[in-house]
């Protein structure tokens, strides 16, 4: 089968444009190297809903974050996705640092962000009482929000796959030939033909342009260490707090997360190895160090883990998105990093919009539902909610994740789903049995006896995320 397009990469960016394209009477398909979606930059971000006044006007960062943003909290209700407009602040330490504030003002009424204002001191601890005593004044953007950048992704997928797309896990592309009005691609799971390719295969986006001769830019990859910190400080700031950018980009942030943590970090260091996460030392000292410049009383103490996430800077400083030069069916969406979790619907629209165009005359998919299945969420529903459910299936009565209070029912929905979970790690990032204080040492045998029960898979075939990561080993084998 040769398929009208093949999208490379399954993050947020790929898999909102396989949604997007699902609207289409299409034959799409959403490749992904990993054992499933938002395994790359997508897992390990900031999760922060950008209001738009930190892109330089003009270019592609400002004009889809602005847009993106105003689409964000319409698709995350379509897609059954948590979603909190909580607004941002970016606070300045000295009277230097005010006229950054001045200066990202212009640029934010310049990109058409509403609602902007700078305020001085305080007023400002009225809004954040555990504020810096060394704050003076900020820029508040009301309209900034966060969301799970990862349940966002998965959402889109699973809503792509319910319309049509098909998904392919472990599909990493080594090779791309074009010949007669089509795209061979060589893969990890046999050569795939499509007539249409969107790059978005995120830090590997440059690897993927060359192979078809695009040689305009260089994706650098940096780095940024992160802590979570546990429920019982997430209460600490009620706003994302940012500190005034820098060249490395906007610095260390606290903020709140959809699901009641506290998030403090990134760092921000240029590194050689594309698929180097691990954490350091001294990443994760400058965290602590920085965060608590922002606000009082914010302790790595209630850190219950630690992250690094790699997104994807290009040489360009700026996204790229459009047909490359030498072929207009090869289609970038490439260098998309922040704010490219903000612009992402914007992107995932135009991106579409493109290749339908290019196609000409495509039938609109009239059996096209954007409206993903309901996702039971246990710890949220109701005392009735809940007795109902179980009297429906009773393993949503039979709590497997104590910290986040996540049952047997919802384990198995997350498996069962459309583009569903095939790895412990897939499973965590759907329903959160195992991001508690524990991290998984309660549950995390429970996790992989229903894996294995599901996937009619041996207990010591189960993975934490793919790629022979193997959590038991049979020693008689």
């Amino acid at each position: 089968m040769i398929y009208d397009v093949a999208i490379i990469g399954a993050g947020v960016i790929g898999s909102l444009t396989a949604r997007e394209l699902s609207r289409f009477k299409l034959k799409t398909a959403l490749l992904e190297a990993a054992n499933d979606v938002a395994m790359g930059a997508t897992k390990a971000n900031s999760g922060i809903v950008h209001a738009g006044f930190d892109a330089v006007p003009g270019t592609l960062k400002a004009k889809f974050n602005v847009k993106g943003a105003s689409m964000m909290a319409d698709y995350c209700k379509q897609l059954s996705v948590p979603y909190k407009n909580n607004g941002s602040l970016v606070v300045a330490f000295s009277e230097e640092e005010k006229e950054t504030l001045d200066e990202l003002y212009n640029r934010g009424i310049a990109n058409g962000v509403e609602e902007l204002r700078i305020i001085d001191r305080e007023e400002l601890v009225s809004l954040e009482p555990n504020i810096s005593d060394e704050a003076v004044a900020a820029l508040v953007a009301p309209t900034a929000g966060i969301v799970c950048p990862y349940e966002l992704t998965i959402a889109a997928a699973e809503n792509a796959v319910s319309n049509g797309v098909q998904f392919i896990r472990n599909c990493r592309v080594t090779a791309i030939r074009f010949k007669e009005g089509v795209f061979s691609l060589e893969t990890a799971q046999g050569m795939i033909e499509a007539k249409y390719v969107v790059n978005a295969a995120g830090v590997h986006s440059d690897e993927i342009a060359k192979m078809v001769g695009d040689n305009s830019f260089d994706i650098i990859p940096r780095a940024g260490e992160y802590f979570i910190l546990d429920k019982s400080v997430g209460n600490l700031v009620s706003h994302t707090i940012f500190q005034c950018p820098s060249k490395l980009g906007k610095g260390v942030l606290v903020t709140g997360t959809v699901d009641g943590n506290l998030l403090i970090g990134p760092t921000a260091s240029d590194i050689e190895d594309k698929d180097n996460k691990a954490t350091t030392l001294a990443g994760l000292n400058d965290v602590k160090k920085l965060a608590s410049k922002s606000c009082k009383n914010v302790s790595a103490r209630n850190a219950i883990t630690s992250f690094t996430g790699v997104r994807a800077r290009a040489t360009t400083d700026d996204f790229i998105i459009g047909p490359i030069e030498s072929n207009a069916q090869f289609i970038n969406a490439a260098g998309i990093e922040s704010p490219g979790l903000s612009s992402a619907p914007a992107i995932a629209v135009y991106l579409a919009h493109i290749i339908c165009e290019a196609l000409g005359e495509v039938e609109v998919n009239e059996s096209f539902n954007g409206v993903r299945r309901d996702v039971f969420r246990f710890r949220h529903a109701t005392d009735e909610e809940k007795a109902a459910a179980i009297e429906k299936d009773p393993a949503y009565g039979r709590i497997v994740c104590r910290c986040e209070t996540i049952t047997e029912g919802e384990i198995i929905d997350a498996i069962r789903a459309p583009a569903g979970a095939r790895d412990v790690d897939g499973v965590k990032r759907r329903t959160r049995a195992g991001m508690g204080r524990c991290q998984g040492g309660f549950c995390g045998s429970k996790v992989v006896e229903i894996l294995a029960r599901e996937l009619g898979k041996d207990i010591n075939e189960i993975t934490k995320f793919g790629n022979g990561s193997v959590i038991l080993f049979d020693k008689t084998k």
